[in-house]
């Protein structure tokens, strides 16, 4: 008998809460059928095309939207902050961990913003967590959009407050939960600007009208709107003039500013009670040196080049109209996220597998993050992408459409 099996046995034959890990098939089951996506490693730089198994991929399952993750200022300033402030902070920023340079990069964010205070905190995941579980008390409502990324779903469940979620990007079943609980006096909506998975940007305006007439506030996670949306990459409320309108703005570095770590931006008063309320940050260790400035760096270029943003679009109109032309069923391109629709799970996992066995890396999004027979390949791009691999980008996701003859919409 193997020296461990009795262990397995034992909670296999058991209700103990280790049941439900011996009993999990689901990525056996993908595995099994030779088509599992998950966990590739890559050996190289994360930019617009990647090395895996020593082979060439393009890549377009990254949220690397900017393309400033070997920009030669990026990384230079990284390695700058480690020959002088060391690798690692060792402390939260509530006791030992606050450096000068996570100052300044708050500052900075405050004037790119145009808010009063902005707070730096080490994941972009943490940010949501800090923000909304201090806030929400055992009153309070808090009011989610059905479609909110996870790292806002799980903020809600550690607040005290109670959450109730709402259609997509529904605001007339907003304004009836809204109607519904008019008498609460502590109201909380909370939604992502743009939708990680759809590319759907929220219908702010709106939103803002619905908060103001019934006194709720706003938490805007707008991880994959800066960089992205707004005259200058202020993100989704500047896309919209609404800048004033929104309480709190949250967001990450992970996508466009090349690395990890998050923000708050809002007034000073919101920001100061974070800041002493927010379990999350008060009880993590702060962001690495080489994190912070690497994000001020990006912030800079995209403050101070303004073509980079405009090479972002060019290229998404420039791919949205290839598959339009072609037929490709896309779902959305108001974003950079441009998903494409397949159909079940299995068949959306095969299309990903020949996708990659092709020379393109991009991400299947199955059930449950999306209804049942309706899964994509959700495809994200670059402002350093070239036109040739798009090109050859739309070229092969045509010629896949055909090979698995699947339905392209007529022109």
């Amino acid at each position: 008998m193997d020296q461990n099996s009795w262990k397995v046995h034992t909670l296999a034959d058991d209700d103990g809460v280790l049941e439900k890990v011996y009993t999990f098939q689901d990525a056996n089951n993908v595995r099994k059928a030779g088509v599992y996506p998950y966990f590739r490693p890559i050996q190289s730089s994360a930019d617009a095309d990647v090395h895996i198994d020593g082979e060439k991929k393009i890549m377009v399952g990254s949220n690397n939207y900017l393309g400033l993750t070997t920009h030669p200022e990026v990384t230079q300033a990284a390695k700058d902050a480690i020959d002088k402030y060391g690798s690692g902070c060792t402390g939260s920023r509530f006791l030992n961990g606050t450096l000068d340079i996570h100052l300044l990069l708050e500052a900075e964010l405050s004037d790119f913003f145009k808010r009063e205070d902005t707070l730096v905190l080490t994941t972009g995941y943490q940010t949501n967590l800090s923000a909304v579980s201090c806030l929400a008390g055992r009153r309070d409502l808090i009011f989610s959009d059905e479609e909110n990324h996870a790292s806002l779903i799980d903020a809600c469940r550690l607040s005290f407050g109670r959450m109730v979620k709402y259609k997509h990007n529904n605001m007339a079943d907003l304004e009836r939960l809204l109607i519904r609980y008019k008498n609460t006096p502590g109201k909380l909506i909370v939604t992502d600007g743009v939708f990680s998975m759809s590319g759907d940007i929220v219908d702010l305006p709106s939103l803002c009208d619905l908060a103001e007439r019934y006194n709720a506030a706003i938490v805007l996670d707008d991880a994959h709107g800066i960089g992205v949306l707004g005259p200058h990459g202020e993100g989704t409320a500047y896309h919209f003039g609404c800048q004033d309108r929104v309480d709190i703005i949250t967001g990450t570095f992970s996508k466009s500013f090349a690395t990890v770590g998050g923000y708050i931006s809002a007034n000073q008063k919101i920001i100061d009670f974070i800041r002493h309320k927010a379990r999350p940050y008060m009880f993590s260790a702060s962001l690495p040196p080489a994190s912070v400035a690497t994000a001020r760096t990006c912030l800079h270029i995209l403050r101070n080049d303004p073509e980079r943003l405009k090479k972002l679009w060019d290229n998404l109109n420039y791919i949205a109209k290839q598959f339009k032309q072609s037929g490709v069923p896309i779902l959305n391109y108001s974003t950079p996220i441009v998903p494409i629709q397949i159909g079940s799970d299995l068949l959306t996992f095969q299309f990903n597998k020949v996708l990659f066995e092709s020379g393109i890396f991009a991400n299947p999004v199955v059930s449950p993050a999306v209804p049942p027979g309706k899964g994509v390949i959700r495809t994200s791009y670059m402002a350093t992408h070239t036109l040739e691999e798009l090109d050859t980008i739309a070229d092969v996701i045509l010629q896949l459409f055909k090979k698995f003859d699947l339905p392209l919409i007529q022109s």
